[in-house]
């Protein structure tokens, strides 16, 4: 049997346990709040494609700072503090694009929810070159581009499979 590599184990156990946990939770909510079996299955594919591909995006992200970062030399990582980091970014980073829903008309809201969260991935990636001493604008432009692909897949299927009123 050949050796299996960590960071591969890590990745498929990390994307199976997020889209189980993210997908349940997010089809539990919206079958409750809307008691409508389409809603639910756009909503569930949706976050299927959007999820796959914003985690495939940020490990590749995630990974690439890694690699800039040890050639800085960095200091042991601890899981805890790791894990805790993600759940704590990942909360507060959801409440970006959320904000607007909540505080303004919709369905404009739903276009100040897209460009919050294109400015925040713009932002995670200027800071991130400031941070390591790359390029900020390279580092902003990457991670709005790549992250930007899974807004556009949201659009896109949300589009596909609109609701009739």
């Amino acid at each position: 049997m050949k050796t299996i590599q960590r960071e591969y184990l890590r990745s498929v156990i990390f994307g199976i346990e997020d889209s189980l946990v993210s997908t349940t939770g997010l089809i539990a909510g919206i079958g409750i709040g809307a008691d409508n079996r389409r809603v639910v299955l756009l909503g569930g594919i949706v976050a299927i494609i959007v999820e796959a591909t914003s985690m495939g995006a940020g490990e590749y992200l995630s990974d690439s700072a890694v690699a800039e970062l040890d050639k800085m030399k960095r200091p042991p990582e601890n899981p805890a503090i790791s894990g805790l980091l993600m759940c704590f970014s990942y909360l507060f980073a959801g409440m970006i694009p959320l904000a607007p829903v909540l505080f303004i008309e919709y369905p404009v809201s739903l276009w100040f929810s897209v460009a919050f969260a294109l400015a925040g991935l713009f932002m995670l990636g200027f800071l991130k070159g400031r941070l390591l001493k790359t390029s900020p604008l390279k580092g902003g432009l990457k991670i709005l581009i790549v992250g930007g692909i899974a807004t556009i897949f949201g659009i896109v299927v949300g589009s596909l499979f609109q609701l009739e009123n």
